[in-house]
């Protein structure tokens, strides 16, 4: 019989009701809790999936025994919530992005070695069949060394997206804004498929949305360790929104790319459905002819798969998996890192006017 892990999830928001869904039909999970700052909705949202209500993370941990949370609550709030399940004994798994600060990332991942406790990010969008392509590629040395790499994210955020929650759009309750919200994927991939960042310098403004304190539009170039040269240009500015691209430029001349976004970023608990990823650029040499038939199969697998919740699932699934199986998690606390740190630093270059450097 497999055995089950006791889990439960912190927050009661859109997102949440994704990996409740995840959690009570996984058979490694065991989903008996869930935590929230209000009792009347926390308790609303158990009552949904037959869970208990609790409103003291410490207190749930312990009286109902759970062994793993998924902290899914407005990003300012990751850091201290997972350092306070680690200390209480709970394996860790956050919505992306890990925390708004590298400094808050190291503090998670601290407390997690401290604890002896597993801790992974949510970044569903790496388990996309075009992205593990272009991942599979980079590592089969099929493009050489990746020498330029640019990532565009062109959306759109209505003034009624922002109204939906009161921590939308503020430094306080969401962290940041494009960068920090909708890009944070983008940005993981980016630096997931280029490698470690040695330099970045970037600017960032809100644009056309008054009623936000965020920014909506960031651009930045990015210098990595192996010498390869990058750009960054995000936005939440065009409506409506047109697309999410990747793409990788090999040493041998070859070019590699995955549209993740056909229009903006779906919106958990809101957006219905989506175009699926595919690969948009593929040269590599004797291979050019593949694009278009996995074009046809990454076209039709929205046919069989629910992009708004199957990747989500996959990675809670993969997370448990870790947990029995004794071995780091798909996206380790030290890989979520990577992202923050790097909208952290256009955040930072802007304030100087200096390129931020990475130790």
């Amino acid at each position: 019989m497999t055995r089950q892990i006791r889990t439960a999830i912190i927050g009661v928001g859109k997102v949440a009701h994704t990996y409740a869904q995840a959690l009570k039909t996984l058979p490694r999970s065991q989903f008996v809790a869930v935590c929230g700052r209000d009792m009347g909705r926390t308790t609303a949202f158990a009552t949904q999936y037959g869970v208990q209500p609790f409103t003291d993370l410490t207190a749930m941990i312990h009286e109902a025994g759970i062994e793993a949370v998924v902290i899914a609550t407005p990003h300012p709030l990751h850091a201290d919530q997972a350092v306070a399940a680690a200390q209480a004994g709970a394996h860790v798994l956050v919505e992306k992005p890990m925390a708004i600060t590298a400094a808050d990332c190291d503090r998670m991942i601290a407390a997690a070695q401290q604890n002896g406790v597993k801790l992974g990010v949510i970044s569903q969008r790496r388990l996309y069949a075009p992205v593990q392509r272009i991942r599979a590629a980079i590592d089969a040395g099929k493009i050489g060394r990746p020498i330029v790499g640019s990532v565009t994210m062109l959306g759109w955020r209505s003034a009624e997206y922002y109204e939906m929650d009161a921590w939308r759009g503020t430094w306080e309750g969401e962290g940041g804004g494009v960068m920090v919200n909708q890009a944070v994927h983008q940005l993981d991939i980016f630096q997931w498929l280029m490698g470690p960042i040695a330099e970045v310098f970037g600017y960032w403004a809100n644009l056309n949305h008054p009623t936000i304190e965020v920014e909506d539009t960031a651009v930045a170039v990015v210098r990595f360790r192996s010498g390869a040269l990058g750009t960054v240009l995000v936005s939440n500015s065009q409506n409506p929104g047109l697309y999410g691209h990747i793409h990788v430029h090999g040493e041998n001349g070859a070019s590699i790319g995955v549209q993740t976004e056909s229009g903006s970023t779906f919106i958990s608990g809101v957006t219905v459905a989506v175009d699926p990823p595919y690969n948009d650029l593929w040269t590599v040499p004797n291979e050019t002819h593949l694009l278009a038939a996995w074009q046809a199969e990454d076209r039709a697998s929205v046919d069989t798969i629910d992009f708004l919740t199957y990747f989500h699932i996959r990675q809670v699934e993969d997370f448990l998996d870790a947990i029995l199986e004794d071995r780091p998690p798909l996206v380790t606390g030290e890989e979520g890192r990577k992202g923050v740190a790097l909208f952290e630093a256009i955040y930072e270059s802007q304030r100087t006017n200096q390129p931020v450097r990475f130790e």
